[in-house]
């Protein structure tokens, strides 16, 4: 077996066990710093919004803040495509995510434990972004598959996925910790 075969295998293998965990999505071939995941099932006829509801809840199960978060809160700024289905997550643990709305400009450190960001320009993402890095708030944008706006993670959509990638160096500004098993599938699956 060549070691691009052994590395694809492992991956796979990585990616199963994390799925019979938890409802983590299954690994898909990318950059090494940011490397997509996707989750099966997706899309259902354009509307992405359930899927996206479990993309951000799994994203949320495998963060952790330096003191736990009851109700956590989640902020979505600017307008959103997909976020119909944020209102009313639970958490494995019984904690609920509590939706708020919140227009572009008017989040600030404390506001949010975690900000889905919408379809906001680059340069208010980046913004955005600056002003949370460090603060321990998870960043999500909706309209940034590159990452170039420097969120934790960003979707991606297709007509069978909605995926995300995993931005390393933004989760290591963030001051929250997301679980190693994530960021070991993010680069590539190398243990």
């Amino acid at each position: 077996m060549s070691r691009v075969d052994k590395r694809v295998v492992t991956t796979a293998l990585l990616s199963a066990a994390l799925l019979a965990l938890g409802d983590m999505p299954p690994v898909v071939t990318g950059d090494p710093l940011l490397t997509p995941f996707a989750l099966a099932g997706a899309a259902e006829a354009g509307n992405y919004d359930p899927a996206v509801a479990r993309v951000v809840q799994s994203l949320v199960e495998y963060t952790r803040w330096p003191s736990p978060r009851n109700p956590l809160r989640l902020c979505v700024a600017g307008p959103a495509l997909y976020a119909g289905r944020l209102d009313g997550l639970r958490l494995a643990d019984g904690r609920l995510i509590e939706r708020r709305t919140l227009p572009p400009g008017a989040v600030t450190a404390g506001a949010c434990d975690a900000v889905y960001i919408g379809q906001l320009a680059p340069p208010a993402q980046r913004q955005l972004t600056t002003v949370l890095r460090g603060r321990g708030v998870m960043t999500v944008a909706e309209a940034d598959p590159a990452c170039r706006s420097q969120a934790m993670f960003c979707l991606s959509f297709s007509a069978q996925a909605v995926s995300f990638r995993l931005n390393v160096d933004a989760v290591a500004r963030s001051g929250l910790r997301v679980d190693p098993r994530v960021l070991r599938l993010s680069t590539g699956g190398q243990p």
